[in-house]
């Protein structure tokens, strides 16, 4: 099966205690879409500026991207700074331009709309919404969100997390979410809102996954001796999830289908933070990928998975 990602697409500043680099590939549309490539073909819909460098075009298109559903635009492709303290979880947003992102509308080209898996990266609700309008009857859908939507679309929010099949956040968004300090309560009442599964993300403690019938699965993260950059991360999971179960679920999604997704999701991820940008993606293979797998599997005991 293909993958449909829909997201934003950007051109990052990111600044560590370590190292500072510039116009940098971004954008939540563009580390899923480039993780979900290693294992399933991807129908990517986003929207750049005539900025756009060609050569993150290139990159697309070698990895079994399909760009039909790319707009480009007259203007400034979306922009976004940051910068990381010492401990690499707290980050500052130091400026964001919208540019052509802002009057972004999703627009499926043919044959696009009947994609068995679809991965609503981070992106606004109403957007989100406005793709899921388009589709028709997919297999199994995925929503990425953040603490903004939270904040200032929670009405929105609320009726997306009614229409898919899976959400994923983050801890504290999950609790800022819910109103519960615990992530297991939270977990499990983001899925009576809804969602079959949720996938709450810890970052460098792993991820929680919730199912039916109290299924649950704690993952932990790879253990890395050094992280250069954890933009993306996030969205490299999600990606890495969503082209994992493109290519090996038949039939119904099930939960132990979905336990190795979220394995090979955080496998993704974890090669993500070791450069910055995509930098560390762009070289990653199936065999290395098979490696890493195989070693988590043994260090974390997950031989059955």
């Amino acid at each position: 099966m293909s993958v449909l990602i829909v997201g934003s697409i950007a051109l990052d500043d990111i600044k560590t205690q370590l190292a500072e680099h510039k116009n940098l590939l971004g954008g939540s549309a563009s580390y899923g879409a480039v993780s979900a490539s290693n294992f399933s073909p991807v129908n990517l819909v986003g929207i750049v500026g005539d900025d756009f460098p060609a050569e993150h075009i290139g990159l697309f298109k070698s990895r079994r991207i399909d760009l039909a559903g790319l707009q480009s635009v007259p203007g400034k492709t979306f922009r976004w700074s940051g910068e990381y303290m010492w401990d690499m979880n707290t980050r500052e947003t130091r400026s964001v331009a919208l540019n052509v992102f802002e009057h972004f509308t999703p627009k499926l080209p043919p044959g696009y709309e009947s994609t068995p898996l679809v991965l609503l990266a981070n992106i606004a609700p109403d957007l989100q919404h406005h793709v899921l309008d388009q589709v028709r009857q997919p297999r199994f859908t995925i929503a990425d969100t953040m603490d903004l939507w939270i904040n200032i679309a929670r009405e929105s929010l609320d009726r997306l997390v009614a229409r898919v099949d899976m959400l994923i956040l983050n801890d504290s968004e999950a609790r800022q979410f819910t109103g519960e300090t615990s992530l297991v309560k939270a977990g499990k009442k983001i899925r009576a809102m809804g969602p079959r599964y949720v996938a709450v993300k810890k970052g460098e403690h792993g991820c929680l996954l919730f199912g039916p019938e109290a299924e649950f699965f704690s993952c932990p993260a790879f253990p890395l001796e050094d992280i250069h950059d954890p933009t993306g991360a996030g969205d490299t999971f999600a990606g890495g999830l969503a082209g994992y179960l493109a290519a090996n679920s038949k039939g119904d999604i099930s939960f132990d289908i979905l336990k190795k997704a979220v394995v090979h999701g955080s496998v993704l991820a974890s090669f993500n933070v070791e450069a910055f940008s995509l930098e560390r993606l762009k070289t990653v293979d199936s065999a290395q990928i098979d490696e890493r797998y195989r070693l988590f599997q043994s260090i974390s005991h997950f031989e059955k998975i």
